[in-house]
């Protein structure tokens, strides 16, 4: 949500900080706006549209400036505009502000600043703090830094600023609450400032991760400087980043999302690689190893997760009921932090996030540790929020993921879930040591597998046009497929726009069924196993009310062959692990429906990569 990027050093600004942006346009691009300050003028730019538009405005205008602010927006207080996006200005239109979060209690606060003269030209909650922050500094007669710091100690809600003032153009002030912002240390005194490391890493590998009321003051002269909301100098941590620059970039595929469903191969890969070897029968997941036993004695497990991660801790939850006879219950983190959740001490809660920053399983975690529970996290982004609150956990070394449909981050994590219940299951003795070991050996088939299923891309981009025109669709699956077709669903809805429905197959007769004509398209995951044969009986059931079926079956099936519109073949593995390939089709048909529908599929609308807000 929203995308935050700043310099400072002997550079111009404005190119760095408009490429940044490009790099964090995935987080938001409803608006988007660079403010630089030359010769201590303040120079403010913004537009309404995506980053290219602001380039484009700003072609013929001052950009000059060694420091500067930028964002871009995903909307949150006010509709896409000029004037709501960012950056803000103080009244006096000297301080500039950038922010990815909610000011909870921005209305009170904005009641006060009104009865004290200051006017308002947005319908932000971004502009109510700047005010406060040129209110607390002009009448309590302090520094910008300090009332900053004054003006958050007021604040409830969650942030990620960065403000810049023009009397001291030397000095960038930033701070975060419950949103991302990490600091690049650059090797001759320049410092760069993000919601992620994608825009830093072109430029150094040394970056310090804020953490919760953490304001960190950025100075030419004095370089940087940590303290708490209470005004206590902390020592910056230094971390040395892993990621790639060539990792952000699309590799002559056409959108991220194309590149990013065949790079599981690899991400599968990456994500078992160190972690699990055949010859020697072991698997292990290092970052885990310390609370091994605990989940081995837990009672029950509970993951909290949203979106696709929720899907893949559905995925998650029949892995380890089944291996590990482990009870596990899966929860929206939205709606487990309302509900006043029966946690007990000794409880494992598990938090599955692609980003680490997601703002509703942070605020889960937080109550499920103040209770008692042992978190621990499964998550892609390291240095990241949960990565940092959690008791331990893993990460799914599935490198960046730009689409704003996740693809590569459902299969890391159902992977990361699976080495865990393996673990698990081997130290409690519920898997036998012949079926762990075939287990393991298919595991390791698994990214070779993802690849034959990849080579079949023009014969599944050739049946999506089929159904391009389609207004809704039905996703049918059964047992660890029911999760499949919920993300199947999702994806389609997401990019494509058409109106989508994953189900358990046989509650298809208790509603569905009433829906399904012959413009229909009900994509059915049809793989050998226990349910092989009710699934097949549920075909026949939509066939008879003339509906379209697509059919994801086992490579060599015929019985369904000869029932279903069209068939997707996939290479025959254990049903634990068929979510696995039985995923990336349903990838691939939503991404070339998306396509031939004209869809934005790296940013389709309304929608952001990481979910910092409420």
């Amino acid at each position: 949500m929203c995308g935050i990027v700043a310099y400072i050093g002997d550079q111009q600004a404005f190119p760095i900080v408009l490429k940044g942006l490009k790099r964090l346009e995935y987080r938001g691009y409803d608006s988007a706006g660079i403010a630089v300050i030359n010769d201590r003028q303040l120079n403010n730019y913004k537009q309404k549209g995506k980053v290219a538009e602001l380039e484009t405005f700003t072609e013929n205008k001052d950009v000059e400036g060694t420091i500067g602010i930028g964002h871009t927006r995903w909307a949150t207080h006010g509709p896409p505009n000029d004037i709501n996006a960012h950056p803000h200005v103080s009244g006096d239109g000297e301080i500039a502000l950038i922010h990815n979060g909610i000011i909870e209690n921005y209305d009170t606060l904005k009641e006060g600043l009104l009865s004290r003269g200051h006017e308002f030209k947005s319908e932000t909650d971004t502009e109510v703090l700047i005010h406060l922050i040129e209110d607390i500094k002009k009448n309590e007669e302090v520094t910008t830094a300090e009332a900053v710091r004054l003006a958050l100690s007021n604040v409830i809600g969650a942030y990620a600023i960065v403000v810049m003032d023009q009397s001291n153009p030397d000095q960038l002030i930033a701070a975060r609450k419950s949103s991302p912002l990490v600091v690049g240390i650059g090797k001759k005194g320049d410092y760069y400032l993000a919601s992620d490391a994608t825009p830093i890493v072109e430029y150094t590998n040394e970056v310090v991760y804020l953490d919760d009321e953490e304001i960190a003051i950025v100075d030419r002269n004095k370089g940087l400087r940590l303290y708490n909301i209470q005004n206590q100098e902390k020592t910056p941590y230094i971390q040395e980043l892993e990621l790639q620059l060539e990792e952000l970039e699309k590799g002559g595929y056409e959108h991220f999302m194309l590149k990013e469903i065949h790079e599981q191969p690899r991400s599968i890969k990456d994500c078992f690689r160190g972690r699990l070897n055949v010859d020697k029968g072991w698997v292990g997941l290092g970052g885990i190893k310390d609370y091994e036993q605990q989940l081995a004695n837990a009672n029950r497990i509970i993951m909290v997760a949203c979106g696709t991660s929720w899907h893949a801790a559905l995925v998650g939850e029949y892995l380890f009921e089944d291996l590990t006879r482990t009870p596990v219950e899966v929860e929206y983190a939205s709606e487990f932090r309302y509900r006043n959740p029966i946690i007990e001490e000794g409880d494992i809660v598990i938090a599955i996030s692609q980003s680490g920053e997601t703002a509703d399983t942070l605020a889960a975690l937080e109550l499920a540790k103040s209770k008692g529970a042992i978190i621990l996290g499964i998550c892609n982004v390291v240095g990241s929020s949960i990565s940092r609150i959690t008791h331990a956990g893993s990460y799914t070394h599935a490198g960046p993921e730009i689409g704003v449909a996740s693809t590569k981050a459902f299969t890391a994590q159902v992977t990361v879930l699976t080495l865990m219940a393996l673990t698990i299951a081997r130290k409690k003795g519920t898997l036998n040591e012949s079926k762990f070991r075939r287990l393991i050996t298919e595991m390791e088939l698994i990214p070779d597998k993802v690849s034959r299923i990849l080579e079949s891309s023009a014969y599944i981009e050739k049946l999506s046009k089929n159904y391009k025109g389609a207004r809704n669709a039905l996703y049918l699956g059964r047992g660890n497929s029911f999760p499949v077709a919920l993300e199947g669903a999702l994806k389609l809805k997401e990019i494509s726009y058409i109106h989508a429905e994953g189900y358990p197959a046989a509650e298809m007769k208790h509603g569905p069924i009433a829906l399904i004509d012959e413009e229909m398209p009900v994509f059915v995951i049809a793989t050998k196993g226990p349910s092989y044969e009710k699934v097949v009986s549920n075909i026949q059931e939509v066939k008879a009310r003339k509906g379209k079926v697509v059919a994801i079956v086992t490579e060599g099936d015929e019985q369904v062959k000869n029932m279903a519109d069209h068939v997707i073949e996939i290479p025959d593995t254990d049903e634990h692990l068929t979510p696995l390939l039985t995923t990336i089709p349903l990838q691939l048909v939503s991404y070339y429906i998306a396509v031939m529908r004209e869809c934005n599929v790296d940013q389709p609308r309304n929608l952001a990569k990481s979910v910092t807000v409420e």
